[in-house]
């Protein structure tokens, strides 16, 4: 009896430590579940379901460090954060992995205590427009008001393009994402500016008619987007960083939640490397050895992610794109394990 109790108040202890006086790691198998920081509410990406479960691309990033560390996919809790809150909560330790549609930047990576942990997402800034605004480039928007979120790359961004296509436009900015969404539908702008995969997703959940409105061609920025952990541990960076990788190994290796069992006796070293058969991988993130095998079987390799999420077998129906394989055509490259 006593020696429960010294390790439920050594675990207690560990859990009221910041991440500063204990590894991220060491407090999430105490705490029992993984703090992911996630949007209020962004379809394809991270939302609710209709039963209350919170579901899309970067959830499934929650759902693979949880099936990593934990070996439970289910044992994250989503946090929801506006795009001022996040990197504070990050900072402070109320999160342990932010995975909220944001952009990898320079001065993320450097100035607000935070580091990118891999892409899940390539995107690039654009435009919304209903189609009885009459306008068919952005080109041609001289003179609109145009809804944005603030604290968000997208302001400069637009600033940047206005100013070098002398478009002038009369910003409406809003604290809160759903702010901007409800203005837009309600008429109080002429154009929503955000993400290109964020339109998409505007367009299919949260307009009446998503006939009534047009994605206009032009993308203005890259907007690579992913993952974020607190800077000064590198155990955690690696974990986060390599669940990532672990989907992307497994689509190219071909390896699927259905089919990964099947694969346990492959002759393929890679394979071998990546599901724990061959030691080695797990000892290097200090994990178990079926860290990889426990995201593919529960979580999916990438491409089940974005079909059932953003892609051809969700409402968003958004194309592969440059986030198809290298051997597609596409951007995502899953580093090795080796």
């Amino acid at each position: 009896m006593r020696l429960k109790h010294i390790v439920a108040a050594v675990a207690t202890a560990v859990v009221g430590m910041s991440a500063a006086q204990a590894g991220t790691l060491d407090v999430v198998k105490a705490r029992g579940y993984v703090a992911c920081g996630v949007t209020t509410g962004f379809a394809g990406f991270s939302a609710p379901n209709d039963k209350g479960e919170w579901e899309g691309l970067d959830i499934d990033v929650c759902r693979a460090v949880a099936a990593a560390t934990l070996g439970d996919a289910e044992k994250f809790k989503a946090v929801p954060l506006n795009a001022q809150q996040r990197f504070t909560a990050l900072q402070s330790g109320e999160i342990d992995v932010l995975a909220r549609n944001t952009t990898v930047t320079q001065q993320r990576d450097t100035s607000v205590g935070a580091i990118s942990a891999g892409i899940n997402f390539y995107d690039g800034q654009g435009f919304l427009v209903p189609v009885s605004l009459g306008v068919e480039s952005a080109k041609d928007l001289n003179g609109a008001t145009v809804c944005m979120q603030t604290g968000t790359s997208n302001e400069n961004t637009m600033a940047d393009w206005a100013r070098a296509h002398n478009v002038e436009y009369t910003p409406v900015v809003y604290d809160q994402f759903n702010e901007v969404v409800n203005a837009f539908v309600s008429g109080r702008c002429d154009v929503f500016t955000t993400d290109a995969s964020g339109l998409a997703s505007i367009r299919i959940s949260r307009t009446a008619n998503p006939a009534e409105y047009v994605v206009l061609p032009e993308i203005i920025s890259k907007e690579p987007l992913g993952p974020f952990v607190r800077q000064g541990d590198d155990p955690w960076l690696n974990i986060v960083k390599w669940s990532l990788q672990a989907m992307l190994n497994a689509e190219e290796l071909g390896l699927t939640s259905a089919n990964v069992d099947a694969h346990l006796d492959s002759k393929n070293p890679n394979i071998q490397r990546l599901l724990g058969v061959t030691a080695g991988s797990g000892k290097n993130l200090g994990l178990d050895e079926a860290w990889a095998y426990n995201i593919i079987k529960q979580v999916g390799n990438y491409g089940e992610s974005f079909d059932r999420t953003v892609g051809e077998g969700s409402p968003l129906q958004i194309k592969r794109g440059l986030n198809a394989l290298w051997t597609d055509g596409g951007l995502m490259y899953g580093l090795p394990v080796r």
